[in-house]
């Protein structure tokens, strides 16, 4: 819990005066009970009205002056956990955005953002609840049990009994409901799952006539969450029926013996009321400390989740970083023996990797499903980290880059287009901001899409919507490759970045960025045989191993697997090898 105090320090000030204006307001709520008793004994007993008209008005300005001071401690309240939660919540966001992608995939995306909004909104009312309550509660409890044995002490014993046997009714629950609440985090992370797989792949659902299927695993999902919700609702909907049943025991008890006191002369009937009126601070107290008690419960689950996110130290950071000289005359990527295994998986996704790539070179990868070409670009970008061996750009060890740095030498365009909601402009401006309209449309040029902006009614100011859904996958992909072209980067890779082009715009494609950017290093990762052929060299994958490395011609006689793809491809169409 410490991490998180570093978030509420600047709000020291409204952590402290919020309760004091709040203790304020406990105060005077306990000393209108005492007043009462001076009202009925000595004003309404004695039909002096005058008296009963002064102390109103004494009572009525207290009430203002209590419900000012709770006012106040309201805004506090308000400032400090808004602040509080704005702060967290950006320091979560900045800190995942600082994950490698092996760390976001462990912890899944949707539990992250379950914990940067659900459980942040969590901690933030708690902590207006702590600053509103925490204080309060436990002192009206305590006052008026204080109060009531001014009165009489015999009559408190009643108070002084029952609340002890309410406090070990609510640590009961408390101990029952908490593991609870993690549990309960957890279902709503897996139908967060659900629903995002869901969203994002509903048009995959609907070709395939999967919604029942669907719908089946999101109500296994929900109904695990409800029976969970169930679960801690039937053990804390216990609270409050027992703490009013319980207290109005205790007012029933106080009554009859009351009662019998005042007959006998010991009490007056303005401490019966007066004790009444304490008796039901106390019930009031402790329903609100019971659900204080859930709402801390509650916030402890999410600050743990929280806190396990803000404790993951980055693996891929830019701390290492030397002042290495570049070295011009080097390849301008370098694998030496390089491994690499994803977290938790069993075998090698890359094997003993060793590969030089030249300035200005094309180099096509190719290879079957899985059989580590994304995961040889991946690394490049340092996307990941090698699990032993050495890469290099210009000779300089990539680690001894400053992430910054490193990510603007290399242009990368993934497997899955990514479009952002915006503008078409702002979706190719983000590859690099000082990008001004003629490069704009020179990289749109190049990446085979500025016809398509030019006919569009707002050209480049055509909105975006959410992951480019108004946009057919070809021309995301182009856009994406139009976003890669406009930084300016010694390398380029596209990671079959191409895959809903036709044969003769995926040429015109590559054959305009090598005439565009002569000295740019092209790494080209494609299924078909088409886009590499005509590559410097062809880079051959077989399950994370180098096959192969040579050009179109010659891995056409060395290269069996090579072989195999390109009969598969072309065979059919009756082609000769």
């Amino acid at each position: 819990m410490n991490v998180l105090k570093e978030f509420i320090r600047p709000y020291k000030k409204e952590c402290i005066l919020g309760p004091i204006f709040k203790l304020i307001e406990a105060i005077l709520e306990l000393l209108l009970p005492a007043i009462m008793v001076l009202v009925i004994d000595n004003g309404i007993k004695n039909k002096d009205i005058d008296y009963v008209i002064k102390m109103g008005v004494l009572m009525l300005a207290m009430s203002i002056l209590g419900f000012g001071s709770s006012l106040v401690c309201q805004h506090y309240a308000a400032r400090a956990s808004q602040g509080f939660g704005t702060n967290l919540r950006e320091k979560l966001f900045l800190h995942i955005l600082q994950l490698s992608s092996a760390e976001v995939d462990k912890l899944g995306k949707a539990s992250l953002i379950n914990r940067i909004t659900n459980d942040i909104n969590q901690l933030q009312v708690a902590v207006a609840m702590f600053i509103r309550l925490v204080i309060r509660a436990p002192f009206i409890c305590i006052g008026a049990i204080f109060m009531s044995m001014l009165l009489d002490f015999k009559l408190s014993l009643i108070l002084i009994v029952s609340t002890p046997i309410f406090g070990i009714v609510i640590y009961f629950i408390i101990n029952k409901t908490s593991p609870l609440y993690t549990i309960y985090q957890s279902k709503l992370d897996k139908l967060g799952r659900t629903i995002s797989d869901n969203l994002t792949g509903i048009r995959v659902i609907r070709a395939f006539a999967k919604v029942d299927l669907e719908k089946v695993k999101f109500n296994d999902a929900n109904d695990e969450l409800t029976n969970t919700i169930i679960k801690v609702g039937r053990i804390s909907i216990l609270l409050n029926p027992l703490t009013t049943l319980g207290m109005n025991i205790a007012v029933i008890i106080i009554l009859w013996i009351g009662g019998i006191r005042i007959n006998a002369g010991d009490l007056t009937q303005g401490e019966i009321i007066a004790f009444v009126n304490y008796i039901m601070q106390v019930l009031l107290a402790l329903i609100v400390v019971s659900n204080l008690v859930i709402i801390f419960t509650k916030a402890n689950s999410s600050a743990k989740r929280v806190i396990e996110v803000i404790n993951i130290t980055p693996s891929i950071t830019s701390e290492n970083i030397e002042k290495v000289i570049e070295n011009s005359e080097s390849p301008v990527v370098e694998f030496e023996d390089v491994s690499f295994r994803y977290s938790e998986a069993g075998n090698l996704a890359l094997k003993n990797i060793t590969l030089n790539i030249n300035q200005g070179e094309t180099i096509g990868i190719i290879g079957g499903t899985g059989s580590g070409k994304s995961t040889f670009v991946n690394l490049i970008a340092r996307l990941y980290d090698a699990s032993s061996g050495e890469i290099r750009i210009d000779g300089k060890d990539i680690k001894k880059y400053n992430l910054k740095e490193l990510r603007e030498k290399v242009a990368f365009v993934p497997q899955k287009s990514v479009l952002f909601s915006g503008s078409i402009l702002s979706n190719i401006q983000l590859g690099n901001k000082k990008a001004d309209m003629e490069d704009i449309k020179r990289s749109s040029r190049v990446a085979q899409i500025e016809e398509f902006i030019d006919n569009l009614p707002e050209g480049y100011n055509s909105e975006v919507n959410m992951e480019g859904r108004n946009f057919s996958g070809g021309q995301k992909q182009r856009l994406s490759i139009a976003r890669a072209m406009a930084r300016n980067s010694k390398i380029l890779v596209l990671d079959d970045s191409s895959s809903a082009l036709d044969f003769l715009t995926d040429y015109t494609l590559r054959k305009s960025i090598k005439e565009e950017k002569k000295d740019v290093t092209l790494i080209v990762i494609s299924q078909r045989i088409s886009s590499v052929k005509n590559s410097d060299r062809i880079i051959v994958f077989d399950n994370g191993e180098i096959v192969g490395v040579d050009t179109h011609k010659n891995l056409l006689m060395n290269c069996n697997v090579y072989k195999e793809i390109y009969s598969s491809q072309h065979l059919a169409k009756g082609e000769k090898i």
